[in-house]
This record gives structure tokens, sequence and C-alpha cells, in this order.
């Protein structure tokens, strides 16, 4: 019985197939062709890989972590239900899924609008005459933060964030608005455009591994390199920022676990989806990396935040290879809008569901846990997860990216990592249909991991998440307050024998 209908009624109809294509298709958007010219701002080309690589290993023992937790707890929810089983749903688990969401509203909505930001940079490509008119009518406003905080947040080198305002950032926040339009109706209606627009995902990865394969030279990937001995200055710290990149375009690996509930024979189902869904991912992001490289030398991309805005990899490569104005140009630049557009689309469309489901069992606000009386649809959390994602339309990529990673990792990750283990030690008689191979060496690997690219990461971005979860802690005592739920529940006086 279990194996045709959870617990909440829904079908499993998730196969191994199923839910291992729906892990790759959520990864696979414009991340690995926005990020490399990001790589490239902290490290010269040849270096690029470690990141792919140190990222993909993360992924993997990561991924671990999240197959034990989904094979036992095969339910809709993944992170927010996890948090709450693995502290106890009574008092610190309630807290520790309520600072997940917390961190979720600012997080997701950031992860989805880095995908509209992505847009902007490909959209010039479309036409020269649109790119002339968008650099003739750009603003670009940008803030060193090391100038404005104290010493002990600076950090050795800049630290920019910046705002644009062009014709491109209007057009993707049309679509944007589009996207919430499309996605205020039944859910019937939205698996097939969904699916359409994951066919741009495969045609340009298609395209872009064929011309690099069959037209590069794989030796520019390390021209220039230099002598072994010269390392770049503040190594470490670079290395760890292009982690942090390399980890939001993988991100999505562990989507599967976000409906337990559909997923057929969940505990073998569900870990081996996640496994091999890192495994692939990483071998052609890799391949991706090696197949545009090897068109356009890595010495040739701007490193310049004013010229990035507007900087397409892919079209950059199908330029050289077709020339300047060609149709190639412009259908590669399409197709990347296209695969953004989808994968923000997908995302927006589970994450609204998330705020939803957390107030709806009591554990959010309760506003959130509305449902549209005619289309059943959580419309109150697709418009706050829509609105906030629009917000982030004019800020640049990279920043939004870094803020987004580490706002993340505390409260997700390592939380999820040290509740596992917490689980092994109080609830050793849970079914396990799957238990992390040669634990807890992956735990700790993760653990490591994670807390290096956090560690690693700009002081401004930490002392902002440090903030962000300051702020939530205090919503959550003023909620619980309201509320009287723990840790201000009301204690029954004692009645006498």
């Amino acid at each position: 019985m279990s194996d045709i209908q959870s617990t909440s009624g829904l079908k499993r109809q998730f196969g191994l197939l199923q839910a291992t294509a729906l892990n790759v298709t959520m990864i696979v958007g414009a991340g690995v062709f926005a990020t490399i010219p990001l790589m490239r701002q902290e490290l010269p080309g040849p270096y690029l890989w470690i990141g792919w690589a140190l990222g993909g290993v993360l992924m993997l023992v990561d991924g671990l972590v999240w197959a034990e937790l989904g094979a036992a707890m095969p339910s809709s929810g993944g992170s927010y239900l996890y948090l709450l089983e693995s502290y106890g749903r009574k008092r610190w688990g309630r807290a520790a899924a309520f600072l997940f969401i917390w961190q979720f509203m600012i997080s997701g909505p950031l992860e989805l609008g880095s995908g509209l930001i992505a847009m902007s940079s490909f959209a010039p490509s479309v036409s020269e005459k649109f790119g002339q008119f968008n650099d003739a009518h750009s603003v670009n406003w940008s803030l060193d933060v090391n100038e404005h905080v104290p010493k002990f947040l600076q950090s050795s080198g800049p630290v920019k964030v910046g705002v644009t305002i062009n014709p491109a950032r209007f057009c993707v926040l049309a679509l944007g608005v589009l996207m919430i339009v499309l996605l205020y109706r039944r859910i019937t209606a939205l698996g097939k455009l969904t699916v359409l627009l994951w066919i741009g995902v495969l045609s340009v990865i298609g395209w872009v591994l064929f011309e690099g394969f069959f037209r590069g030279d794989p030796s520019l990937v390390f021209a220039n390199f230099g002598t072994p001995n010269e390392l770049p200055r503040h190594f470490a710290g670079k290395v760890g920022a292009i982690v942090s990149l390399a980890m939001y375009s993988y991100l999505g690996y562990y989507n599967v676990c976000y409906i337990g509930d559909e997923v057929h024979d969940p505990g073998r189902t569900m870990p081996r989806s996640i496994v091999l869904s890192a495994l692939l991912v990483a071998v052609l992001f890799i391949a991706l990396h090696v197949a545009m490289l090897s068109i356009v030398p890595w010495n040739t991309i701007p490193t310049e935040q004013k010229l990035l805005d507007d900087y397409s990899l892919p079209a950059e490569m199908m330029k050289r290879i077709y020339g300047d104005g060609s149709i190639a140009v412009t259908l590669v630049s399409l197709l990347l809008i296209w695969s953004c557009f989808g994968s923000a689309f997908a995302g927006m469309l589970g994450y609204a569901r998330i705020p939803y489901g957390a107030a709806r069992q009591g554990h959010f606000y309760a506003a959130l846990a509305s449902v549209h009386s005619r289309l059943q649809i959580p419309h109150v959390s697709l418009f706050l997860i829509g609105g906030l994602t629009l917000f982030w339309t004019f800020f640049d990529l990279d920043s939004v990216i870094k803020i987004l990673i580490v706002t993340r990792i505390l409260e997700q990750f390592i939380a999820q990592i040290v509740g596992v283990m917490i689980l092994r030690r109080t609830r050793p008689d849970m079914h396990r249909p799957y238990k992390i191979w040669l634990y807890p060496l992956p735990c700790l690997l993760a653990m490591l991991g994670w807390l290096a690219v956090y560690f690693l990461s700009d002081r401004i971005y930490i002392a902002l998440g440090l903030l962000t979860m300051t702020m939530g802690i205090v919503a959550f005592l003023l909620w619980s307050r309201v509320s009287r739920d723990w840790p201000f529940a009301a204690t029954e006086p004692v009645k006498n024998a």
C-alpha cells in the first residue's frame, strides 16, 4: 500500500528515472553559464576547476545526509520536516523549523531573483540593436561595503554591492510579473508548461557541449597558467568564493526530498536519485566548463562588474564560432533566457508551498496558510515569495549569490547535519531504509566543507547572515509569546492528590 499511496493521500508515482530527472533539471538552469565569469573575477581560469571539483565533493557528501533523512521521513516538506523531527516537535525542533522558514523567506527569493538577474545579462545578446540601446540607457551604482563598516567586518579586498537600472532589467522584471500571473492558476494547468520550459535547458546544454567538444581546443582551458609556485594572493579565501559559486550552481540535488509523498519506494528511490544526480551534474558542469573555455580563452573574460552585467559566456562562444550578429548568438541567448525563466518558474512553484505548508501545520505565521477559495492555491504565500523575488531584480548577481549561500548554511545545511546525528543517538530504533555510508565520516566532511565556505566568505555577508538569524530568533520568541507556545506555553496547575 505504501508503494502506491502515501499517508497524505498523494499517489507515489516518481520512480528512480523521474526523481533523478527532477533533481537534474532543477539544478541545471543558467547557474553554470552565469557563474564562470564570476569565478573568473576571483581566480585565473586554470584554477576554476577546483571550485567545481570541491563543490562536487561537498554536494555528494551532503547529499548522503539528505538521503538518510529523506528515506527515513518520505513526506513533503524537506528541511522543514527534518529539523522539526530531529530537534523535537514540541520544543527546539519548533524553533529550528521556524528559523529555517525565516531564512528561506530571504534566501529563497534571492535564489529565484538570481535567475531573473542572469536573464538580464543574456538579454542584450539577443539583438545588437537592443544591446546598444541597453548600453546607452544603463545606470550603474556600486558601493564598496568595506568603506562603511567597522574595521573588524572589513575583508582583505573590496566587497562591492551593485545596482543596475537599464531596459534589460525592466524586461526581466516584467517576465517576473508574468511568472507570478502564470502561477496564479490551478496546479493541474502547470504541468505541461513546466515540461515545455525545461526543453530549453536541455537544448542549450546539448548545443554548448557539441560545439565545445567538436570545435574547441582544450589546451585553452589551461593557457597562460604561469609557474605552479605562483599562487594568487589570498588564495584560500578566493577558493572559498569559487566553491560558494559552484554550490550555488549545484543547489537542487535534494529537490526530490520536497515531494517525498509522491516518490515510489522512497527508501530506495530517494537515496539513489540524490547520489546519481550529484554525480551526473558534477560531471556535466565540468564538461560544460571545458566546452566553453576551450572556445573562449579564460583570460578574455572581463572581470569588471560593469562589463559583467551584460556579459554572456555562451553568446561569446557562439560569436567566436559563427561571427557577430549571427543567428546562433540570438538563438543561444533566447534559449538561455528560456532556461532561466523555466528554472525560476519551477522554483517559485515549489517555494511558494514551503512557508504555506509550515503555516498550515502551525509552525509559521497563520496568514501564509491562506488558500484561494476558487483556485485552491496558496495565493498569499505565492504573492509574498513572488514580490520578494522581484525586489532583487536590479542587484548584481555576485552579491545576491553570496548573500543567499551564507544565509542558508547555518539554519539549513549545518542544522541538518547535526540533526541527522542527533536522530542516530535519540532514535536508534527509527526505521532507516538507507543509512549514510561510512557514517559519521560523510557528516563530518560535509560539516567541514560548509563551515569552510561560511568562514571563508566576506565578513560583511557573515554578519548579515547572523543579523538575519538574530532577527529570526526575536521573531520566533515574539510569535511564541503571542501564541502562548513553547517556550512560553502556559503550564497546567498541579492538582492536589
